[in-house]
C-alpha cells in the first residue's frame, strides 16, 4: 500500500517544506529567548589612582585621553565615541557625564538597554585619595575574563599616569 496514493507528489513536497520551514522558526525563537534569559550581571572595582580628578577625568572622557590606555584609537561624533581596537571598531553612545565626577557609556551593539560601563571618581574626605570606580556588566560565565581585561586596563592607566 502506497502512504502518497491519491496525494499529488508536489503538494507533499510543499507542505513538508512549509512543516520544516515552521519548525526551524520555533526552534529560532526558542533559541534566541534562551540566549536572551542569560542576563548579564552587573559588577563593581575600584582601584586607588594617585592624581588629581581632573586628570583622571580627562584620561576617561576625551578620545585623546581613552586612546592613551584604553584602545589603539578613539574618535568622537556627537554622543558617539568609536572605540578601535587592532583595526576593528565598537560604538559606545555617552549616556551620563559628570564633570571630573563620572562617565557611562552604552555599547551601540548590545541589545541590552539597561547596561552600560560607567567610571566614578571619588575622593576620600579624610585622606584625600582618587578613587576610580568601574561599573560594568558581564555574562555570569565571563566576568573574571571581564574583571581581569579591567586590571590590565587600569595598570595601563596607571603606568600613563606615572601613579
Amino acid at each position: 500500500m502506497n502512504i502518497f496514493e491519491g496525494a499529488n507528489e508536489g503538494d507533499f513536497r510543499a507542505d513538508f517544506i512549509f512543516e520544516i520551514n515552521q519548525l526551524y522558526c520555533n526552534l529560532y525563537n526558542v533559541l534566541k529567548m534562551l540566549s536572551m534569559s542569560v542576563k548579564k550581571e552587573k559588577f563593581e572595582l575600584e582601584y586607588i589612582i594617585n592624581t588629581s580628578p581632573s586628570i583622571v577625568f580627562n584620561r576617561l572622557s576625551s578620545p585623546s585621553g581613552l586612546s592613551e590606555w584604553f584602545a589603539d584609537d578613539v574618535n568622537l561624533v556627537g554622543k558617539t565615541y568609536t572605540f578601535v581596537w587592532e583595526g576593528s571598531g565598537q560604538e559606545a553612545e555617552l549616556v551620563l557625564r559628570k564633570e571630573n565626577k563620572m562617565i557611562r557609556f552604552h555599547w551601540l551593539d548590545d541589545e541590552d538597554e539597561s547596561t552600560y560601563f560607567e567610571f566614578r571618581i571619588n575622593v576620600d574626605e579624610i585622606t584625600g585619595e582618587t578613587a576610580l570606580l568601574i561599573i560594568d556588566f558581564a555574562e555570569p560565565d565571563d566576568k573574571d575574563d571581564a574583571i581581569e581585561l579591567w586590571n590590565q586596563q587600569i595598570d595601563e592607566l596607571k603606568h600613563g599616569l606615572g601613579a
